[in-house]
């Protein structure tokens, strides 16, 4: 037996705290029912939860909301519907578990539009910043349906997928990036400060100096003495190219120099497959039509010689062609995710086709990215040991060549 902490709401849509001891998850979920409550969060006393005790969505004002926070929301909102709560009541009870913020403000505003006998999706929509355009039209395509709760656990899982992709992603570069700035912090102060040190050793024996202490020296010398000019330089280099970059012209050239780059263009191209098919996918399950999921995809897609391949798509399937052959046509898709959506046209299940693509595509980015880590990993401890070994050897070398000057 153990104590669970829980969160639900009673039948007058009222949000209760507290304690149940039992001997599974699920025990406390039947409990619950049977007191006419519905739970809303369920842990373990010393498994953390959003918030303290009482656990809330604690969001700083003037500061986005985030994807984790829209997860925890769309959750929270189809477990009320599927209780049978009315939607401006289950609206009412979400803002109650924000404490200020952006998001409460959101929330309360949507709860009056509601009311007021606007549509949610129509709510939703004048808070772009909030909910995307994928989240709008899923969430208009279920209440034309008929079918909110099912295309808010949907979106669920969607949101769900996408965060969980990003953050395998972001933790396996964490490491690397701790390592590169290291190295480069290390090889800073030894240019700058360590080595300026020994110039001064060998200031008056200078033509004596083989040539690589003199190299060494010289750059040292370059670092410490216009180091700040270097810095802005490259400040202002970084500034143009990403300033190029944001333009169209720019934006265009880096995303092809993405799917070309060695080693990372593949990555970049499963990333985009995986997106591309769960974002098609949880469209098309949401009861939205493949034309308008088309539609709604090219503005998810990040790389827009992708997203461009995506709208003659859309050109062909309004003319009665299938999906798979103008994909293939673009040549930028892997071959694997083609014929797997070539099978799912055929046999009439191309939602669930696409899903298993994106299942499939998100497990080849995790591998790529672990892959790519530990190649990483020991090529910046090699560039590393190697500069610092340079650097000894010319420092051994001029010692070496003081030892044999006469006297």
């Amino acid at each position: 037996m153990a104590f669970f902490q829980y969160r639900a709401a009673d039948q007058a849509g009222k949000v209760v705290e507290g304690v149940i001891e039992a001997d599974a998850e699920q025990s406390v979920i039947q409990r619950l029912r049977e007191m006419g409550c519905v739970p809303l969060r369920i842990a373990l006393p010393s498994e953390r939860v959003v918030g303290t005790v009482r656990p809330q969505l604690v969001l700083p004002s003037r500061r986005k909301v985030s994807q984790q926070q829209l997860l925890q929301v769309t959750r929270e909102l189809g477990t009320l519907l599927g209780a049978g709560l009315p939607l401006d009541r289950s609206l009412s009870i979400l803002g109650g578990l924000v404490e200020g913020g952006e998001l409460s403000k959101i929330l309360r505003s949507l709860v009056e539009a509601v009311r007021a006998g606007k549509s949610l999706a129509a709510s939703m929509a004048e808070h772009p910043e909030v909910f995307p355009k994928i989240y709008v039209n899923m969430i208009r395509a279920g209440e034309a349906g008929g079918i909110l709760e099912s295309v808010l656990r949907y979106l669920t899982e969607y949101l769900e997928s996408t965060l969980a992709l990003k953050e395998e992603v972001k933790s396996a570069l964490i490491y690397p990036a701790i390592l590169a700035s290291a190295a480069g912090l290390s090889l800073i102060v030894m240019f700058v400060f360590v080595i300026p040190r020994f110039s001064a050793i060998f200031r008056d024996v200078n033509k004596s100096l083989p040539l690589i202490t003199k190299l060494v020296l010289n750059l040292s010398l370059i670092l410490s003495q216009y180091g700040w000019i270097i810095l802005l330089v490259l400040i202002g280099i970084v500034g143009a190219a990403i300033f190029y970059i944001r333009s169209p012209e720019g934006k265009g050239e880096w995303d092809r120099l993405c799917l070309r780059a060695w080693l990372f263009g593949e990555l970049v191209r499963k990333f985009e497959t995986a997106r591309f098919a769960r974002t098609l996918s949880a469209l098309m399950k949401g009861g939205v039509p493949l034309l308008d999921a088309l539609g709604t995809v090219q503005g998810v897609i990040g790389n827009r010689l992708l997203a461009r391949a995506i709208s003659q798509v859309q050109v062909r399937v309004r003319e009665g062609k299938g999906m798979a052959r103008p994909l293939s046509e673009s040549g930028l898709f892997p071959p694997l995710a083609l014929n797997m959506i070539a099978v799912g046209e055929e046999t009439g299940k191309l939602d669930g086709m696409l899903a298993e693509v994106a299942n499939y595509y998100d497990q080849e980015v995790k591998r790529t990215t672990k892959r790519l880590t530990a190649l990483l990993e020991p090529a910046l401890i090699l560039v590393m040991g190697l500069i610092v070994g340079v650097v000894v050897i010319s420092m051994l070398l001029a010692i070496f060549s003081i030892n044999d000057l006469p006297f």
